[in-house]
């Protein structure tokens, strides 16, 4: 399993970063940068966060995982165990899109691994129609999904790059051209490994499955008894998570600060990491706040 990690500050408490769908530990780099650094003033007394980004199984630098299950309950499996391995919970655990579904799991059903919870545009599930989700929804058809990735597999990786830009960003034109030249090469490495259409496939119907649980197991469920102060996060203009939802969370989570990030996209951490860093810092110092 590979995990990307900062120098940690004398101090500073650990924090663990789970990314989204097709995405990999690159996408928290600016966000573990703004959280091991003192903030600018209100907030510069709080705690300083030495995070761990690690990349889920067949994303990034992992190796895809040996049984094939890329459920949500397998992907939190793989992040208790690495907090558990490194020695350095309990955590402030931070996800993103499915990333966020992942994590949420994991803070109702191991509470003594997280000690806050901040969650950015959560794949928490909403049954109503909107364009991308429902494209994205569509590889759970059979034959439908798979002839859908291959035939995206097709498509030139700049090309990817910047219609992944387009759906994720509010602005894509903030995205600095390094940073874009980066994501093209390592878009290009990961379609060599010969397993990236698996892995986008398996996710996607891991995260979709949710979607439609019921009882228990299902994830709002979940959300209802995380007992640890949440953060979550919404984008404004997020196509993909409707910050709409922000509503349900701040109605479902016991402890919860519920903040919408205004000309924001769906990576509220990579296009906004300062913002979300502070609101991290509003968050742990005052335990969470019920938003209103």
């Amino acid at each position: 399993m590979f995990v990307r990690s900062v120098p940690a500050a004398p101090g500073a408490e650990p924090g663990l970063c789970v990314h989204g769908l097709g995405g990999s530990s690159a996408n928290w780099t600016d966000l573990m940068d703004a959280l091991r650094q003192p903030g600018p003033p209100p907030d510069e007394a709080g705690p300083l966060i030495a995070c761990d980004a690690l990349d889920l199984p067949g994303n990034g630098h992992s190796p895809p995982p040996p049984d094939g299950d890329y459920s949500v309950a397998a992907q939190a499996a793989v992040a208790a165990r690495l907090i558990e391995q490194r020695g350095r919970g309990p955590v402030h655990l931070i996800g993103n899109s499915l990333g966020g579904a992942v994590c949420t799991h994991l803070a109702a059903r191991r509470p003594e691994l997280v000690s806050t919870l901040t969650l950015i545009s959560p794949a928490l599930p909403d049954l109503r129609p909107r364009p991308l989700p429902a494209r994205i929804s569509a590889v759970r058809v059979p034959g439908i999904g798979p002839w859908l990735v291959r035939r995206a597999g097709k498509v030139p990786a700049r090309q990817r790059v910047a219609l992944t830009l387009r759906d994720v960003y509010f602005d894509p034109a903030r995205v600095h051209p390094d940073r874009i030249a980066e994501e093209v090469a390592e878009l290009e490495r990961h379609d060599s490994l010969g397993y990236a259409a698996d892995v986008l496939l398996g996710s996607a119907k891991g995260v979709i499955a949710e979607y439609f649980r019921r009882g228990p197991q299902a994830l709002w469920r979940d959300a209802a008894h995380v007992r640890a102060p949440v953060l979550a996060v919404y984008g404004s203009h997020d196509r993909l998570v409707d910050p709409r939802m922000a509503a349900r969370a701040a109605r479902t989570f016991p402890n919860a600060r519920v903040v919408v990030l205004p000309r924001t996209g769906h990576v509220a951490q990579m296009e906004r990491p300062a913002e979300v860093a502070g609101e991290m810092r509003i968050m742990i110092s005052h335990g969470g706040h019920r938003a209103q």
